[in-house]
């Protein structure tokens, strides 16, 4: 190991993250990845790596150490020159729930399944599949990438656009009405499996008759209880709530961006809408992800 990233003390969860394992659905394995991709990426493309690569997901405060040569270090998107044996911190978030730190050449862990991303609803990925402690150690890969200055600032208060169904029929006729017109507040209780909302009930009107069903990434689930659930990264592959609409690809980030308490309002959008808001958004990857809506 020529250079390497050392955790001293986490004040909160922080992990190993990436862009995720896209196409492993059909063998039960979710796609996991970065919570915010817009922030992680303007980590790693302010120090000279691809959006992609593997950095520190952060939900508190991180102190850490960086051996073996000196590089370009990011937290939330502003880069710095660290010497080698040089430490720095990670604030805990602020304007968000989670804040990301990427390093120059990012961190070379071992690819499992097509990604290096800690999956931990699998104890697989990262650092042995699990949230990083003091005394970790992180290699890290060879840079020397051109630096780029931080995109546009992701807005965390506006309106989340979701595309409507598939489960339209097995709600009560009002529910659309009442997802669009309602008020919701994040939940404390969501994670990167999914995000739970305050808010409206949401009725139903088959009484559980449906089958269970592939997921997706920002599907907007609702059981018994009338609360929406919106499926994060680590979300199941198969489920059986309803699905009452899905949060398109463009705002994934600002919605899983927020913090418990903040308010979410939903504006439905046609497919094609998705597909248009998708192109336009693609760019603050650098080289963006193919997958459209």
């Amino acid at each position: 190991m020529d250079a390497w990233l050392e955790v001293l003390g986490a004040g909160g969860l922080v992990m190993v993250q990436d862009a995720g394992r896209m196409g492993l659905m059909h063998q039960g394995v979710p796609p996991g990845g970065a919570l915010v991709p817009e922030w992680l990426a303007a980590a790693n493309r302010a120090v000279g790596n691809v959006w992609s690569a593997a950095a520190l997901e952060c939900y508190g405060r991180v102190e850490l150490r960086l051996h073996g040569r000196d590089a370009w270090v990011s937290v939330g998107g502003e880069a710095f020159r660290v010497e080698a044996g040089g430490h720095f911190t990670v604030p805990a978030p602020e304007a968000g729930v989670v804040r990301y730190a990427a390093v120059e050449g990012g961190l070379d862990v071992p690819e499992v399944l097509g990604g290096r991303g800690t999956l931990p609803v699998a104890r697989l990925g990262g650092l042995e599949g699990r949230v990083l402690k003091g005394g970790d150690v992180l290699p890290l890969g060879a840079g020397g990438g051109a630096r780029e200055a931080p995109g546009p600032e992701l807005p965390l208060e506006s309106e989340v656009r979701v595309v409507l169904g598939p489960d339209l029929g097995r709600f009560g006729a009002d529910a659309v009405e009442v997802l669009l017109e309602g008020d919701f507040t994040v939940s404390p209780t969501s994670d990167r499996v999914g995000m739970r909302l305050r808010g409206p009930v949401l009725a139903q009107a088959d009484e559980g008759s449906g089958l269970s069903g592939p997921m997706v990434r920002g599907a907007l689930q609702v059981p018994a209880s009338g609360e929406i659930i919106v499926l994060g990264p680590d979300h199941p592959t198969m489920g059986g709530y309803p699905v009452l609409g899905v949060v398109i690809r463009a705002d994934w980030g600002s919605l899983a961006a927020r913090r418990p308490g903040a308010p979410v309002r939903f504006r439905a959008v046609s497919v094609e809408e998705a597909r248009e808001i998708w192109r336009q958004h693609a760019p603050v990857y650098g080289a963006a992800p193919a997958s459209s809506g």
